[in-house]
């Protein structure tokens, strides 16, 4: 496959609010230094790139990322858990998730083939417009 692929991280996602203002380090921040950190040693690192998006609208769903490319189906994930714990067995199930994406000629996912922690969360999946 010779087109860019894409991991979008709500950066916002599980953020801790005071006075109308961010406090802190979000769910979102945390879950994408984690998946930046394992992306760097991913046998797909060359094909993905990961990116912070400061909001997806996906508030009550935190924390959500998306897998988007060209000629694909984008997929946005929600609830998945950004616990201290468990951010390393979620980001590796996002990213053994994307390599599932990769692997598809049109990104679509049976649900059935998805890590466990991403069989739950499908918040959308778009068509593609080519």
């Amino acid at each position: 496959m010779d087109n860019q692929h894409t991991i979008l991280v709500c950066s916002s996602c599980a953020s801790t609010w005071q006075d109308g203002k961010r406090t802190g380090i979000s769910g979102g921040e945390k879950l994408l230094k984690e998946l930046e950190e394992k992306h760097q040693d991913w046998a797909l690192s060359k094909e993905f790139t990961v990116k912070s998006v400061e909001c997806m609208s996906a508030c009550s769903h935190s924390c959500a990322v998306a897998f988007a490319a060209s000629g694909k189906m984008t997929y946005l994930f929600g609830d998945l858990n950004h616990d201290s714990e468990a951010l390393p067995e979620t980001s590796s199930a996002v990213l053994e998730c994307a390599s599932l994406y990769y692997e598809k000629s049109d990104g679509q996912m049976a649900w059935s083939e998805r890590p466990q922690a991403m069989k739950k969360g499908v918040l959308a999946r778009i068509p593609s417009l080519q």
